[in-house]
């Protein structure tokens, strides 16, 4: 039972893709015109895709369902893994009462809620980014803006939208590597033109957030930290990217980033701060609290109402925008130990050569059981995806289990009580796992059907226009896959191809293929499951997806914009 992808099933290639597109379209129309709920609009997306693939594209039955196998097991595993010890490791500060001084310690540095958006889900955001990804940032930042007040569905759209900026350098660069190590182009010089592209999405991102979170009267009052972190920001991705280190560029930039609004809130002060916080913690209902999806106990919490899926929630003693209580040294680094030690130990796992190669080398390569070496690249030879690599030490879900056990230490709280904190912290996280498995199922029948790659031969297919709809194919990718690094995977070869034979330069589409994808994380259904399930929204995916579409469609426009006009008159902004 052997299986070669065809290229154009259905003998024209644009009708091929779009057939191969309706897996795709039926996620989007469920959940964004329908209103599903995302497990049910990944399961319906799967059908449509394993339908496609065994009746269009002649692939075996047991082989589409050893794909959709093979790709639930990567949702659950490394995926789901780190949202869930993410989401753990928040509840341990809730459990240990010490979730209460975090949100003092945060409006030490402002109390307006527009900056801490800013200064969290895009800075701290961005850092949690660059050393983790894979959603650690989304659900982290997510529950820390619900703490400081934003209502459940303000906190995730704020997150989504800001987890576009440093994805490209996201993990160390991993999505650039791995574009450079299947397209044999130097990464570094795939890192210098993605530098002289993202950045320009950057600038304004700040502005974005501010604007879902408070409308124009917050961009107006809050414009001057927003700007300047946005520019920052994007500067310094622009300066790291090109002559610093690929690798480095996210966590330089965030750093950067952060610090500006600090030295910037010692000279200038937003106004109308007071009646933001009220606009921002607006749009309650059942499901929120002023704190996230966490159990209650510890100091300055009491027990709060149930939430959306049965996720209990927290209310705190203190109202946001009271007078910001004095905090002793101590606390203040009690406050802030789970997100320091985070910070540290995945800059070791990821930075220290002889810990990050150790760590590579327990990673064991499993060739998927009935599947590998039965399904077959164009060239003949046995397709690399078959085989699942199981990182259970080097995993960022695994490191973030070893910074929990150490946080409930510290924290003074029970392994016992930590372990069975996990496990409810699993049960509530149930259908946003099954979400994201189904999504990753739905995705890898995709990919090894071939109908992913229908869809990238026929944009590939208008020649000089390529330029123009290079990023759309990061941006499919992406959406399919949840992952740059994936989209990367998919079609980095397929654009270096494009361009040669268009005539156009191969490390400028490549770029383009990891820029775009930038702007379809934030709608891929596996993110909006992890952003609901962060804040306690599951079930209601459909709703911050309808909220952020066009956004990643204005922004993925301005992108191909960009592309097209750096292949011609703009080509002096590229790297020499």
């Amino acid at each position: 039972m052997m299986y070669t992808p065809p290229l154009a099933p259905l003998g024209g290639l644009w009708l091929s893709a779009l057939v191969a597109a309706l897996p795709l379209l039926t996620v989007f129309v469920t959940l964004g015109l329908l209103r599903w709920k995302a497990h049910w609009a990944g399961l319906a997306g799967l059908v449509v895709a394993g339908v496609v693939a065994a009746v269009v594209y002649g692939m075996p039955v047991p082989l589409v369902a050893l794909s959709a196998s093979q790709g639930f097991a990567f949702g659950l595993f490394p995926i789901m893994f780190i949202v869930l010890n993410a989401i753990w490791l928040y509840e341990l500060t809730v459990r240990s009462g010490r979730f209460e001084d975090l949100r003092r310690v945060i409006d030490s540095i402002s109390d307006d809620p527009r900056i801490q958006a800013i200064i969290i889900a895009f800075g701290f955001g961005g850092l949690l980014e660059a050393l983790a990804g894979f959603g650690a940032p989304v659900a982290i930042t997510g529950v820390m803006l619900m703490a400081v007040g934003f209502s459940a569905m303000r906190a995730a759209v704020v997150v989504l939208l800001a987890n576009t900026a440093p994805v490209a350098f996201g993990a160390i660069a991993i999505p650039i590597i791995t574009a450079g190590n299947l397209t044999g182009i130097d990464y570094r010089e795939i890192g210098a033109y993605v530098g002289h592209q993202t950045p320009l999405l950057a600038v304004f991102v700040p502005l974005f957030l501010v604007l879902l979170a408070d409308g124009r009267r917050g961009v107006r009052e809050t414009w001057p930290a927003a700007v300047v972190v946005g520019v920052t920001f994007a500067v310094t991705q622009w300066v790291s990217a090109t002559w610093i280190s690929v690798e480095l560029t996210d966590i330089i930039a965030s750093l950067a980033g952060i610090a500006s609004a600090v030295v910037l809130l010692r000279f200038w002060r937003p106004t109308g701060t007071a009646a933001a916080r009220a606009r921002v913690a607006g749009e309650r209902g059942p499901e929120q609290a002023s704190a996230g999806t966490a159990g209650a106990g510890g100091n300055g919490a009491r027990p709060g109402r149930t939430g959306a899926g049965g996720a209990p929630v927290v209310a705190l003693a203190d109202q946001p925008g009271t007078a910001v209580q004095k905090l002793p040294a101590g606390r203040v680094l009690l406050a802030l130990f789970p997100y320091l030690l985070v910070i540290v130990v995945f800059s070791v796992a990821k930075l220290w050569a002889p810990v990050r190669t150790f760590l590579a080398s327990t990673d064991m390569k499993l060739p998927w059981p009935g599947l590998d070496g039965h399904v077959l690249a164009a060239s003949g030879k046995a397709a690399t995806s078959t085989v699942y690599t199981f990182t259970w030490l080097s995993s960022a879900g695994t490191l973030l289990v070893f910074c929990g056990v150490i946080v409930a230490l510290v924290y003074r709280v029970r392994l016992t009580e930590a372990a069975v904190l996990w496990g409810r912290t699993a049960r509530k996280l149930r259908f946003s796992i099954l979400t994201v498995g189904l999504v990753l199922a739905l995705a890898y029948v995709m990919n090894q059907s071939g109908q992913t790659i229908t869809i990238g031969a026929a944009l590939a297919a208008t020649g000089a226009l390529f330029a123009f709809f290079s990023p759309i194919l990061g941006w499919v990718g992406t959406a399919v896959t949840g992952s740059d690094t994936s989209a990367n995977a998919l079609f980095a070869t397929l654009q270096q191809t494009a361009a040669v034979r268009a005539g156009l330069d191969p490390t400028l589409l490549v770029a383009a293929n990891t820029s775009g994808g930038v702007v379809g994380k934030m709608i891929s259904p596996q993110n909006l499951a992890i952003a609901a399930t962060a804040v306690g929204l599951v079930g209601r995916e459909s709703e911050i997806f309808r909220k952020l579409i066009w956004w990643s469609l204005g922004m993925l426009l301005a992108l191909c914009l960009l592309v097209g006009l750096q292949s011609t008159v703009l080509s002096w902004m590229l790297p020499s």
